[in-house]
């Protein structure tokens, strides 16, 4: 298991929620239009980056990547109070942290992006983001929601 409260991850996952949120964009599209080099980089960099407004760095990545606008707008499908992505951030660092070990940060936030699993945290109107992080990891794990 990872490093729990690990603010470089925290900053990476909230900022790929940001920047989709913006772009209107899957958060796997995000990862994707990043590429491994670009999330690396994030991670490596996140306490340098976070010095920075979020809407800079994520204005500089959304530019050097060219990532275009989409048409996934789960805050404009949710009929309860948007979480904020600070909140979502928090839920997918928690979960890349209990299940991938420090030395594999990087690829569990590649893995967990392309998996199942981001549909089910990007849909803000299940409480499924608001559950127990040992919950979110077991559903993880197993491959789908207990």
């Amino acid at each position: 298991m990872g490093t729990k409260n690990n603010s470089r991850l925290f900053y990476t996952c909230s900022l790929i929620e940001f920047i989709g949120r913006k772009k209107k964009r899957s958060r796997q599209e995000i990862v994707d239009c990043l590429g491994k080099g670009s999330v690396e980089r994030i991670y490596e960099y996140a306490d340098v980056f976070h010095c920075e407004p979020i809407e800079k760095v994520a204005a500089e990545f959304i530019e050097e990547c060219q990532i275009k606008d989409g048409s996934f707008d789960n805050e404009g499908e949710c009929r309860y109070r948007v979480p904020d992505y600070w909140t979502i951030g928090e839920v997918y660092e928690r979960l890349i942290e209990d299940c991938y070990s420090d030395d594999d940060i990087v690829e569990g936030i590649w893995k967990v992006y392309h998996s199942w699993i981001d549909e089910s945290i990007s849909d803000y109107n299940t409480d499924f983001y608001f559950q127990p992080r040992d919950y979110i990891a077991s559903c993880y794990i197993k491959g789908t929601i207990l």
